[in-house]
């Protein structure tokens, strides 16, 4: 049995919804469902009356509610708890990050702050959309820094989980210096079109972006498609920051349109560490310099 099941559980007896509850849970419907019957096959018994709606539960389920969000409310009590003990540093500030900002932004950005609170422990979770939001939602991590764009809605309650806009950079569509010329016949180094840069590409490509053909490699990795591209393998989407180097040089080439995205830190504003609400102020302060430099005549 999984602690996440329990929690999936607990979000569809409040909400009544499978669909709601998946959102809320960042995972998609299907996976949902399976993780719901995963809890009822662990259990023995039916949980939920699948044959009304609004999504009711059967008399175990309401039975078993109440079990489940004390074991969900203790658990989540006990691993703070023990969280706080064994970071006695006050100065401990835990920031879940893309792959690409953790390697690209992170580091800069981090000793700007720095320099405006003075020396801070990090510990960073570099990893993918769905598992950077769901490390923050779930309390582990103080803060989520992450691409945004408007094709992709972060579902995030904003009281909960305020953000700021950060900095800027953009999704390009590159090739290897030597096939520029033949940018709209190459294969497609792509994502998978559930993640983030993915569906972000998507949408680049239906406004009229470079044609290509099939995928003939799928990565969810920025990193791993550029080296492709690098290799002359085909066309890919990629982050500006990651690929200014190669740009520059001639190793790569630009074949198309930028798509513009913000970079967003995200807080979970339950956390209240002194920490945390310095790193916050300092990145308000230093994002608000930022879009006022990007706005100022030249």
């Amino acid at each position: 049995m999984e602690l996440k099941w329990l929690e999936d559980f607990v979000s569809l007896a409040r909400t009544g919804s499978f669909s709601r509850s998946a959102e809320e849970r960042h995972v998609t419907q299907s996976a949902f469902s399976r993780r719901i019957r995963a809890l009822e096959t662990w259990l023995g018994v039916a949980l939920i009356d699948r044959s009304t709606y609004p999504t009711t539960l059967t008399g175990a389920g309401r039975e078993f509610r109440e079990t489940a969000e004390e074991a969900v409310r203790m658990l989540h009590a006990s691993r703070s708890s023990l969280q706080a003990s064994a970071r006695p540093n006050t100065r401990t500030v835990a920031v879940a990050a893309l792959h690409t900002l953790a390697l690209t932004f992170f580091p800069s950005w981090f000793r700007r702050i720095e320099e405006r609170t003075g020396p801070l422990d990090s510990r960073l979770l570099p990893d993918d959309f769905h598992t950077c939001i769901q490390a923050v939602a779930e309390g582990g991590y103080d803060f989520l820094l992450t691409f945004h764009h408007p094709s992709v809605p972060i579902l995030l309650d904003p009281e909960h989980y305020p953000h700021r806009v950060v900095g800027a950079d953009s999704l390009v569509p590159v090739c290897g210096a030597g096939l520029a010329t033949e940018a709209a016949a190459l294969p497609l180094l792509g994502y998978p079109q559930t993640s983030f840069l993915g569906r972000v590409a998507l949408h680049a490509q239906a406004g009229g972006a470079p044609a290509t053909i099939a995928h003939t490699n799928e990565n969810a990795m920025a990193e791993a498609l550029k080296f492709m591209a690098l290799e002359g393998h085909g066309l890919a989407w990629l982050p500006r920051s990651l690929v200014a180097r190669e740009l520059a040089a001639g190793e790569l080439v630009a074949t198309g349109d930028e798509t513009p995205l913000e970079i967003r830190l995200y807080r979970n504003a339950g956390h209240r560490r002194a920490a945390v609400s310095a790193l916050w102020q300092a990145a308000t302060e230093i994002g608000a310099q930022t879009m006022q430099d990007r706005n100022s005549p030249v």
